[in-house]
């Protein structure tokens, strides 16, 4: 899929062809950058599960406190 050069969909899409050359440029295996995908994605589902934890608590509080 083609961007309009310099939008924020073509900057997202140079990065991550940019990486993704660098694991293919330095013959990564395949099992390496899987891995590492999910391992990104799991630290951010994490933080994600995270803040809902915190929004959550704290939509709990004021909630409670109404009268």
């Amino acid at each position: 899929m083609e961007y309009k050069p310099y939008s924020h969909e073509w900057h997202r899409k140079r990065y991550l062809k940019e990486a993704l050359d660098m694991y293919l440029n330095e013959y990564v295996d395949n099992s390496v950058i899987y891995n590492d995908i999910l391992d990104i994605l799991s630290d951010r589902s994490e933080l994600a599960y995270s803040d809902f934890n915190k929004t959550t608590e704290l939509e709990y509080m004021i909630q409670s406190k109404k009268y």
